[in-house]
């Protein structure tokens, strides 16, 4: 059975979970994916395990996760040598995706403008914390920073205690999917009039789209936003939490569910 993205090659700088997961989901589609990793060490997340712990003895359960359907070569993006390897590679190539802190690739020869002069119908996909200009651009975007900035850990917190983090990678995974369909929307374009672009996706505005009611709420209320207390049940959801003292365990439900001996 054919695939959709069949045919389509896509060079991938990516690392750690944005990138990487994009490139993935883009492969489950039928692109060859080419990763493209550091000499020496890889994806970081090739160091990383859960539990000290690693599949079949040597393999990250962190790189395994976002890394299927891809093919991975490890490079010396400092080299000359491997930048004419690269641009060569660029020609027979429809897309470009990395997610290294804006400027870092374009200094080394593989920018936007740097694509485009051997391959003018490129797709250069960009991933940051913040945005590739402005007053945050210097400054790191890691997956929990953006859930604090945006609010988001004190959305899933209760109002009674500390701010709660998400207990997954929301903000790096929402970019992922904001790369994707960017990417594909683009090479629809492209279809249309031959034409490549660059694609910019922030971690920052696909989290804070993510939390859009809240903000639409607390700006025309002009007020503060508070998570309710654990006894209160959140107005935005339509469930709730709820403790089952007989059973010893938690359950989610619909508000409209009538519970025995919940709390």
């Amino acid at each position: 059975m054919n695939k959709a993205l069949e045919g389509v090659r896509i060079l991938d700088f990516s690392h750690l979970l944005q990138g990487p997961f994009a490139t993935q989901l883009l492969g489950d589609m039928g692109a060859d994916v080419i990763k493209i990793e550091r000499s020496g060490a890889g994806d970081m997340f090739r160091g990383m395990t859960f539990f000290a712990k690693w599949v079949g003895g040597s393999e990250s359960p962190n790189f395994l996760a976002w890394n299927r359907n891809k093919r991975s070569i490890a490079l010396n993006l400092k080299s000359r040598k491997v930048h004419a390897i690269i641009m060569d590679m660029a020609k027979k190539a429809d897309v470009v995706v990395q997610n290294f802190r804006p400027g870092v690739l374009a200094r080394l020869g593989y920018g936007y403008e740097d694509f485009k002069a051997v391959n003018p119908a490129i797709i250069y996909c960009s991933g940051s914390g913040y945005g590739e200009e402005g007053p945050y651009v210097e400054r790191p975007g890691q997956d929990m920073l953006i859930q604090g900035l945006s609010g988001l850990i004190s959305n899933t917190g209760r109002g009674d205690q500390a701010p709660v983090p998400a207990g997954a990678g929301l903000a790096d995974q929402i970019g992922a999917m904001n790369m994707v369909y960017g990417i594909l929307s683009a090479l629809y374009y492209r279809e249309k009039t031959g034409k490549g672009q660059k694609i910019e996706v922030n971690l920052l505005a696909g989290m804070l789209a993510h939390l859009n009611q809240e903000y639409v709420a607390v700006l025309n209320s002009r007020r503060g936003f508070r998570a309710p207390e654990f006894r209160h049940r959140p107005p935005r959801h339509a469930g709730a939490v709820r403790y089952l003292p007989s059973e010893g365990r938690w359950l989610c439900v619909d508000r409209h569910e009538p519970v025995q001996d919940a709390v």
